[in-house]
């Protein structure tokens, strides 16, 4: 319940405004975003591929219905890349893409050339670039554009997320040979009829889906900070032979790190979504909504704590 109130709040101009307001909102959203300049994300991903851990970096912003704010926000994807091309991270180091961000309310053909923009320069620096996948009004229109893009950027990943009915088809279809492929639970309201409510079904979807992706040949990227989750993908890769390296675990900036060294430490690539913007109220909501220890983290530090 606290979930579906957080996630509602998460597009209320009334609660934007409120939480936006409180003096201590900065110290929190700190915790789940990387700064809001290309030089602080680009600082905080030197820091963390130092640490051993590989980055997706995704600039903050979605749901853009006007095309100079799409143009700008492919403008900061291009200028992120190029303060990191000198780096030389390669594949250490890709981006995550909003396609709201882009153009995708206004046509797919805006959101497609800004993506494929983004992708020639994460390619460029040897990198590439996943979409994030979005709720479920844009999925169809956001699998057409991978298709799309991957004609030219093969490598191009996509998010899917396990709550809607329809992923674990959707899995299916992807599991090819090149296909990367994050699978998440999913942070967005959706209804009743298009996706599980419960947490326990959600989690049944995601070993559901999960399995699809193991089973197949494309790269599955694990998005989870749940034990018994790490613990049912270790089962899976030994039951399909799948090597370390042959999948990777993606974890949130400033959730478990210490599970994201430990595993790191083990051997796997563990992959850090890192934020950076100024937009950062509709990520952050969710971030509160996906675990109530995010929320008791909130509450303590308005407390002072």
């Amino acid at each position: 319940m606290l979930g579906q109130v957080l996630l509602a709040g998460s597009r209320s101009a009334l609660v934007r405004r409120t939480v936006s307001g409180l003096p201590l909102t900065r110290k929190v959203v700190d915790r789940f975003v990387a700064g809001e300049g290309v030089s602080e994300a680009s600082a905080a991903v030197q820091r963390l591929v130092d640490g051993g851990l590989t980055v997706t970096i995704d600039h903050l912003g979605e749901e853009t219905r006007d095309a100079g704010a799409a143009a700008a926000t492919a403008k900061a994807y291009l200028t992120l890349l190029e303060e990191l091309r000198p780096l030389d991270l390669g594949t250490r180091a890709e981006v995550s893409v909003k396609l709201s961000a882009v153009g995708q309310e206004l046509s797919d053909s805006m959101a497609l050339d800004h993506a494929r923009e983004i992708c020639a320069a994460a390619a460029a620096n040897g990198s590439t670039v996943t979409l994030d996948m979005e709720d479920h009004t844009t999925v169809d229109s956001t699998l057409g554009i991978l298709r799309a893009l991957r004609e030219d950027f093969p490598s191009t990943g996509v998010a899917i997320q396990a709550y809607l009915f329809r992923s674990e088809a959707d899995c299916r279809d992807l599991a090819v040979p090149g296909s990367r492929v994050r699978l998440v639970k999913g942070a967005y309201r959706e209804p009743a009829s298009v996706a599980h409510q419960s947490k326990g079904e959600v989690d049944k979807a995601y070993v559901r889906c999960l399995r699809i992706l193991m089973a197949g040949k494309g790269y599955p990227m694990v998005a989870t900070h749940d034990d018994r989750l790490i613990s049912i993908t270790e089962l899976l890769a030994d039951r399909f032979s799948r090597a370390v390296g042959d999948y990777e675990y993606q974890m949130l900036y400033g959730i478990r790190t210490d599970k994201q060294e430990s595993l790191a430490g083990a051997g796997h690539t563990v992959r850090v979504y890192v934020p950076y913007g100024d937009d950062w109220y509709g990520y952050f909501m969710r971030r509160l909504a996906e675990r109530p220890a995010n929320v008791a983290f909130f509450l303590r530090a308005l407390g002072g704590k």
